[in-house]
């Protein structure tokens, strides 16, 4: 199937084709959803582009696009407006019979623009030996959606979590686990310790300066592959994945390949001496760097890459740069993304110009970094507790179910204990990672457990709700022999729901290209807004038979929809609450 949008901007490019007025050099202007029913469902600008180039009149350059339009069952109507636009109304018939077909697709209908081709995507990455964090949660949530999104649309992504594993705090990690390490307290929380051994080393190296000097030695036996560090290295690095999957889980989250620093570390010097004997690098001061030009980027001119200090170590753009390498020999893909927060905007833009100046990645490639703001808290801290220390992420997700469980108990108490704990477990989670993806990236955000719960509103709770509602509705149906039959539109409020539904496939398409996930959850409360307008409006199980089977027929679609979508953001569709 294709969009409504498409299928709309090829009448417009037949019409342009029958009045003689297609040129080359101009564009085809998509058709966008209008910004006011009363100006249509669909609006076309093309008359604008054309208008401009042959120097007529948009407005008459629009009239002859809707008097050249092709006979179609798709359009009621079509008529110019203001200055040019072509303003396009859908028939009745032709939105009841779209809503139903799109509703049983398994894409919604949904082009598979990404069918065939490559896409890596990096995000999460935590460190090695230390809790996940609040300030993981964005990358983590924003990568996996992404993901998701495009996997649904043809694309063969391959995830990597590009974990923290190697460097001179193992070293001292090293230190401390003989020095001080409590054996008792390493099997019962095994995380726990090892950051209590990192703070101690940090608090006691202040006073002992041959404790740094002993992480250094450490941390040379681990780079050289002494068997005793290196085991030691392996069982903190395996603790630490054990961790991180348990909170993966709970997200639903799966990585295709978990490549870590330390996957890099062979390959770093002979790419400083490869970007050396290129000429792209070059030494300074006893440290080797990619200088740039005003060309390469804004601002790069001023801001030189460094890849290796003059004590001969290589820093996080050198493994950025051989990850770069790995991955266009791996997989050559179309797409290269990097999902982090604001603070590295600048270390990416660095990167990517070293990446295209040393030939790592051929132009073909697009190298995208998305980046997001910070995360606070409703009473305007970051993310911390009161002596300072960043709140781990699995006391926020425990937060959350208990706090949804408290909702749950008292709204559905009727349902048995292991229901109400798995609903509260798909409210809670999905609370979380919802309040962060339904707002732009690009902003700070604000979690407000109130507001993060709410069962109105673009939340989590509402728009499973709206899923579960519409199961509830059809179990009633079924109780009482009444079955979803053909849809005809007849109130407003289904002509605007079927509507809203047409629209989640372009929804998931914009999600993809802005890389905005927000895009879909502001279209997942839209449906669920429309549902609820629709069934305050209409009797679903009352009226004449074949009204109900239209009704629920609307309902069937509705739900089948938000069941699709509603994964693609992390939502666990639940038939009931």
């Amino acid at each position: 199937m294709r969009t409504l949008a498409d299928a709309l901007t090829d009448l417009i490019a037949q019409a342009a084709q029958a009045a003689n007025l297609v040129d080359d050099s101009v564009p085809l202007e998509p058709c966008v959803p209008t910004a006011d029913a009363r100006n249509g469902d669909y609006q076309s600008n093309y008359a604008f582009r054309l208008g401009k180039t042959r120097r007529a009149n948009p407005r008459q350059v629009a009239q002859e696009l809707v008097d050249a339009l092709p006979a179609s069952a798709l359009l009621a109507k079509a008529e110019v407006a203001g200055p040019g636009f072509v303003n396009l109304y859908l028939s009745d018939e032709a939105l009841a019979a779209d809503v139903v077909a799109r509703s049983v697709h398994p894409t919604l209908g949904t082009p598979l623009d990404g069918e065939g081709m490559h896409l890596v995507i990096d995000y999460s990455s935590p460190n090695i030996a230390k809790r996940m964090h609040v300030g993981h949660l964005r990358s983590t949530v924003i990568g996996n959606a992404l993901d998701r999104i495009h996997r649904f649309l043809g694309w063969q992504v391959i995830a990597d979590n590009h974990i923290g594993d190697w460097g001179t705090q193992y070293g001292k990690l090293i230190v401390g686990w003989h020095g001080w390490r409590d054996d008792a307290a390493f099997e019962a929380d095994p995380i726990g310790e090892l950051q209590r051994i990192y703070q101690a080393f940090g608090e006691r190296s202040k006073e002992d300066e041959s404790l740094m000097e002993a992480a250094r030695a450490e941390t040379v036996k681990l780079q050289e592959g002494d068997p005793e560090n290196r085991a030691l290295w392996e069982r903190f690095v395996a603790v630490s994945l054990a961790e991180f999957e348990a909170i993966y889980e709970r997200f639903g989250i799966h990585f295709d390949v978990v490549y870590g620093e330390s996957h890099y570390r062979d390959a770093l010097q002979p790419l400083v001496q490869r970007l050396l004997d290129a000429g792209v690098a070059v030494e300074d001061a006893g440290a080797v760097i990619v200088p740039f030009t005003a060309e390469d980027g804004k601002g790069l001119d001023k801001n030189p890459l460094l890849i290796r200090k003059s004590d001969g170590a290589a820093l996080y753009g050198t493994t950025d740069l051989a990850t770069l390498a790995l991955r266009e020999a791996t997989w050559a893909p179309a797409r290269a993304v990097y999902v982090t927060d604001v603070r590295q905007k600048l270390h990416f833009q660095q990167v990517f110009a070293a990446a295209r100046r040393a030939g790592i990645t051929p132009p073909a490639t697009e190298l995208v970094h998305v980046w997001f703001g910070m995360l606070k808290f409703a009473d305007g801290a970051i993310a911390s507790t009161r002596d300072g220390q960043v709140v781990d992420l699995v006391s926020v997700l425990n937060t959350a179910v208990e706090r949804a469980r408290a909702v749950v108990d008292e709204k559905s108490a009727h349902l048995d204990d292991a229901e109400r704990a798995a609903i509260a477990e798909a409210v809670g989670i999905g609370a979380v990672r919802y309040t962060d993806l339904s707002q732009n990236p690009q902003t700070d955000i604000v979690f407000d457990w109130e507001k993060m719960l709410a069962f109105e509103g673009n939340t989590a709770p509402y728009i499973l709700y709206a899923h579960a509602r519409c199961h509830s509705i059809l179990r009633k149906a079924a109780e009482q022999g009444l079955a979803p039959g053909p849809v005809v539109l007849v109130d407003p409020s289904e002509r605007e729901l079927a509507l809203t539904l047409a629209r989640t496939s372009e929804a998931i398409r914009l999600a993809a290209s802005s890389w905005r996930p927000n895009v879909l959850c502001d279209q997942l409360f839209r449906v669920a807004s429309a549902l609820a307008v629709f069934y305050g409006r209409c009797r679903v199980l009352d009226g004449e038979p074949e009204v109900v089977a239209s009704r629920l027929g609307l309902v069937q679609a509705t739900a089948n929809n938000l069941r699709t979508a509603m994964p693609l953001v992390g939502l666990t569709p639940l038939d009931r609450m």
